[in-house]
Formats: structure tokens, C-alpha cells, sequence
């Protein structure tokens, strides 16, 4: 059973980028890469492997992969001479302890497969997808990390 949605602006921006084809994993990125004032077509592809739980497996849910690659792209070692700007094991720990408090009870486990038969009309993804977008933001800044200020 989904309970109504009461996501903001966001909303909106998920659903037109979902007609666009792109899917949960793909709008993650997308709306981070906005927020940072950015394009990157090769991170939007990439991020497609995410897609439809993990290569299309129907496994891990993609909102919840796509958000532990922001936590990545903006907390995480990307180059010889870099370290982590912040805890990224712990960041990524909060993020699924919260996603599996979120998803096991209405749908039954964090995997795509199960999202979408409890929700086949693909409204539960609108509402995991915008609330992970939120729970990595707020995660991201208690470790003093912006996405604007990030890379």
C-alpha cells in the first residue's frame, strides 16, 4: 500500500527526467550534478548500470545505489594524491540502515523486484528516490560536505 506523496518541487523534476527515459539511479546523479551546478553525461551513463536493481537483476534497489555513489562522488578518494573528506563507510552505513528501515516494512526488502510489485505503478520509486536524494544531503552536511563546495 503507498501512502500519498508529499515531495515538493522535486517531484516534478523526477517525473519529467523518468518520462525522459532515465532511470532511478540516473536521476540521482542528475539532480545531484544540478545542485553542483554541473553536466556530466559520462557519470549519467555510468550511473545506468544502477539501473532497475543493479543491471537490470531487479536486486538492489538504484535509488539506494545511485545515493551511495553521491555519497562517493562528493565524500570520496578520487585521485592518487586525495583522501576521503569524510567517513565514507560510516556515511554509507546511515544510508542503508535508513533505506532498509524505509523499504522493509511496506515493501518487504530493499530490492527492486519488491519495490515494484508492492508498487507496479512505479509511485513508491518517485517517493524513494526523492526522500534518499534528501536523506544523502542531510548525511553529506553533517559531515560539512555541499555539493556545490565538494569537488
Amino acid at each position: 500500500m503507498v501512502r500519498s506523496l508529499d515531495l515538493g518541487g522535486k517531484a516534478m523534476d523526477i517525473m519529467l527526467l523518468t518520462r525522459k527515459g532515465y532511470c532511478c539511479s540516473q536521476i540521482m546523479a542528475i539532480l545531484m550534478l544540478r545542485e553542483m551546478g554541473r553536466e556530466n553525461p559520462e557519470l549519467v551513463r555510468a550511473m545506468g548500470g544502477l539501473c532497475y536493481g543493479l543491471g537490470y537483476s531487479g536486486d538492489t534497489c538504484g535509488a539506494l545505489a545511485g545515493g551511495a555513489c553521491l555519497i562517493s562522488l562528493l565524500a570520496g578518494k578520487g585521485a592518487d594524491d586525495q583522501s576521503e573528506k569524510a567517513p565514507v563507510p560510516l556515511m554509507l552505513t546511515e544510508l542503508v540502515d535508513w533505506f532498509r528501515e524505509r523499504t522493509e516494512g511496506p515493501y518487504r526488502s530493499m530490492k527492486c523486484d519488491d519495490i515494484l510489485a508492492a508498487s507496479p505503478d512505479k509511485s513508491a520509486c518517485l517517493e524513494l528516490i526523492s526522500k534518499t536524494y534528501d536523506k544523502v544531503l542531510s548525511i553529506l552536511a553533517v559531515h560539512g560536505l555541499q555539493p556545490l563546495k565538494a569537488l
